[in-house]
């Protein structure tokens, strides 16, 4: 999980905002271009990888996650603070639900780990076998959000493992370090590697 820092870059959705300050708006009207220049916004700020396990996001399998449920009593739908993006949008058959999908409307304040908390990559340790886990036994909270986000299940492992595989070719020291960070950098589209704190934690100094 990798820290998201909010950057609040939202014109079209400020501007409907401003439009609509008079007529109780909910995020339900939230349609159209204005949508998806919400949904842009938040995958750019992301580096285009999900907010909880890191996949690549693209526009057609991601969507608009509220961290806190919009269920929630008190939660303002329209939030931005509140919006993460998300992968997985329509499920196709048998594939496994994860990260918001599988969440839902479960929260736990004092059990999900948030990638708003500047801290929440240090819970987490990865293995070279593409598995996570927490990165103290007792954590509680780590523990739970792993499991209710479907962070280890064998579809992701899977994808982490093949994501260090480059890592693992024969290299010197320098030419795995630069390799190292260069991936860890956005690239020209602003982009971050899929898993980057994955090969950050295995990789990175």
């Amino acid at each position: 999980m990798k820290h998201i820092v909010k950057d609040k870059n939202t014109p079209k959705f400020d501007r409907w905002m401003v439009e609509n300050v008079n007529c109780q708006p909910t995020y339900g009207g939230v349609q159209g271009e204005t949508k998806k220049d919400l949904k842009n916004s938040l995958m750019k700020e992301q580096g285009y990888i999900c907010c909880y396990c890191e996949r690549r996001l693209t526009n057609d399998d991601s969507h608009i996650e509220h961290f806190t449920p919009q269920s929630n009593p008190g939660v303002d739908g329209l939030d931005y603070t509140n919006m993460l993006c998300s992968c997985q949008d329509k499920l196709k058959q048998g594939e496994p639900r994860h990260c918001g999908n599988l969440k839902d409307n479960w929260f736990d304040g004092e059990l999900l780990v948030s990638p708003l908390d500047p801290e929440c990559e240090r819970r987490f340790i990865y293995t070279a076998d593409g598995k996570i886990h927490p990165a103290i036994i007792s954590d509680d909270a780590a523990i739970t959000t792993i499991q209710r986000l479907g962070l280890n299940i064998p579809k992701l492992n899977a994808l982490r493992e093949k994501a260090i595989e480059p890592f693992l070719d024969e290299m010197d020291e320098q030419e795995l370090s630069r390799f190292v960070v260069g991936f860890l950098i956005r690239n020209s589209d602003g982009m971050f590697g899929e898993f980057w704190t994955t090969i950050d934690y295995i990789f990175g100094e």
